[in-house]
């Protein structure tokens, strides 16, 4: 049986220049979940990305990962941070970002993140992130930790329709 339409484009970006940041605001509460689709570069060297959410840049955040290439597999957590932080972003190629954000206008529950990406460098990421806020989310900011997302970076949010 055919699921129907149940991806509803809110809003995309694509940056004619370089930018620091992509915000998107004012995201409607009408979906169960988010899915935020990123192709990006940066216009430095080899930088993870950073979600934060409704502006908030206090230690509410933590994320466990496994990544790698063929040669350099690495795994790890990050707790207490000021973001969400997402895999690499690099200055030699777009890099894809697929981050399902669940429950995203629950008031009763913490935020999770699901996210799967891989770079131009040929790293593949898988990351599980928390925001510890029992806030609707209304508005999320996606950056690098260094350099900017370079001109005909994608950004794009969808929302998931009920069923």
């Amino acid at each position: 049986m055919p699921a129907g339409n149940t991806y509803v484009a809110i809003a995309t970006q694509t940056l004619g220049s370089a930018a620091a940041s992509v915000t998107f605001s004012s995201i409607p509460s009408t979906y169960t979940d988010l899915v935020l689709v990123v192709s990006a570069q940066n216009t430095s060297s080899l930088n993870n990305g950073q979600i934060t959410f409704n502006g908030d840049t206090s230690t509410n955040y933590s994320g466990t990962y496994l990544q790698g290439n063929s040669s350099n597999p690495s795994s790890g957590r990050v707790t207490n941070t000021s973001n969400a932080y997402t895999m690499e972003f690099t200055s030699t190629g777009l890099s894809p970002l697929i981050t399902n954000i669940m429950n995203y206008s629950n008031t009763t529950t913490f935020k999770t993140l699901l996210q799967r990406g891989g770079s131009a460098s040929d790293r593949t990421a898988a990351w599980v992130n928390l925001w510890r806020s029992t806030s609707a989310i209304t508005s999320l900011s996606i950056a690098t930790f260094g350099g900017n997302f370079a001109t005909n970076s994608t950004f794009s949010l969808y929302g998931i329709a009920s069923a």
